[in-house]
């Protein structure tokens, strides 16, 4: 059985960018402990007219430790959909915005992210976890 998508996606592009490694020390110091730093996903998103919205995806790769010396890297990726008219319940447009866009759109976020790292003078980084959508989605506070 097909499940017809609910939505098409009209657009997307990045949004905002950036890479702050402040100094030569902090790069020496960040390029030694990048392994420590977690990556962290929030999506926001809002309403447009005649059934479009626009979604934010926001990827940030940052040390949760209290370091003096630290680099930032964060990824503001907009995704514009359109759902289609069967698309009635908060739920389902949560669904579709939390966990079905997410999917499609993550493996290009994701490899955005990566090249920026990678320029930004970080060459063996990789993100090993794999984030699992629908499990934040089921798994999210109501």
């Amino acid at each position: 059985m097909t499940m017809t998508k609910k939505y098409k996606i009209l657009g997307k592009y990045i949004k905002d960018l950036s890479s702050e490694t402040k100094d030569i020390e902090t790069y020496l110091f960040v390029k030694e402990f990048i392994s420590k730093y977690q990556l962290g996903i929030d999506i926001t998103s809002r309403p447009l007219k005649n059934r479009l919205i626009e979604i934010n995806t926001t990827l940030k790769f940052e040390d949760k430790n209290e370091n003096e010396k630290k680099s930032y890297f964060e990824i503001v990726f907009a995704t514009i959909i359109q759902t289609n008219e069967e698309v009635k319940e908060k739920k389902e447009m949560e669904k579709i915005i939390l966990c079905e866009v997410q999917i499609e759109i993550y493996p290009d976020l994701e490899k955005t992210l990566l090249n920026v790292l990678h320029n930004s003078g970080y060459p063996n980084i990789k993100f090993d976890k794999k984030v699992d959508f629908e499990a934040l989605y089921n798994n999210r506070p109501n």
